[in-house]
């Protein structure tokens, strides 16, 4: 699902990276992305009346309790009992992103096909880049886990071509954890980890603090905002699929 984090030295402010040295946890992924066929994945149970909220008239939009609570925390299970992988990065000096996290990626076109029915297919049927029609998800997913510490500095996401004619043009990223989990309710609430956009001169277009359930949706590649995942100071940042510990979003994107 997700897209490339490019690189990009401090001008502009660095963008994401994909390599630097790897730290591994006890339960470690290994860095090629998993085939998730095996996995028991929670079932996404369509939503209907989804609400759409697009952010200072621009292309951000989010998406309150696109998945429940019961969802968030049952892929946070399943994703801890697979295992995630330190990403670093050689840092801004060096011309990449800062970047410290843990991430799981899979390949799961299953996976991919139940998230889009679930709702996100809907959403696209008045959106269009370009004249083309969004007809998917991107199968490669990716979970992100933030502990007291961890951010990932400015960056852009850079499309894919998937080699068959389609290309993605959009990230999907879904908050496991945040307000509304169960440490938020028993006084052990994520403090940071929002995600931030910026202007071209570095000014702050948005900020989106995590929230269960949330989903995010953002236009990526020669259009995407420079972006960040700010320090989380307390507890772990939802899961990207971007929870209670702090796992933050699953990325997905779109397939035009």
């Amino acid at each position: 699902m997700p897209p490339n984090h490019k690189r990009r030295a401090p001008a502009m402010e660095p963008a994401a990276g994909g390599a630097g040295q790897q730290r591994q946890n006890k339960a470690s992924a290994g860095k090629k992305a998993k085939k998730g066929g095996g996995c028991r994945w929670p079932a996404v149970k369509p939503k209907k009346d989804l609400q759409i909220n697009r952010l200072k008239g621009t292309h951000l939009l989010t998406i309150p309790d696109f998945v429940t609570s019961a969802e968030a925390k049952a892929f946070i299970d399943v994703a801890e009992s697979m295992g995630f992988t330190h990403q670093g990065s050689l840092g801004p000096l060096k011309g990449e992103a800062y970047r410290d996290n843990d991430r799981i990626s899979v390949t799961d076109p299953l996976l991919a096909q139940a998230i889009w029915e679930s709702g996100i297919n809907r959403i696209f049927t008045d959106i269009n880049v370009s004249g083309k029609a969004a007809t998917g998800l991107n199968p490669n997913i990716r979970f992100y886990r933030y502990t007291e510490g961890q951010r990932f500095g400015r960056h852009i996401d850079e499309s894919v071509d998937l080699g068959d004619g389609s290309k993605t043009y959009y990230t999907l990223l879904i908050y496991l954890s945040g307000k509304g989990s169960a440490k938020d309710s028993s006084g052990q609430a994520l403090i940071g980890g929002e995600t931030v956009f910026y202007d071209q001169r570095g000014g702050i277009v948005a900020e989106v603090a995590p929230v269960q359930g949330m989903a995010l949706l953002h236009l990526h590649g020669a259009k995407c905002m420079l972006h960040e995942a700010r320090v989380v100071k307390k507890n772990t940042k939802p899961l990207h699929f971007q929870e209670l510990d702090g796992y933050l979003l699953v990325l997905l994107t779109w397939i035009f």
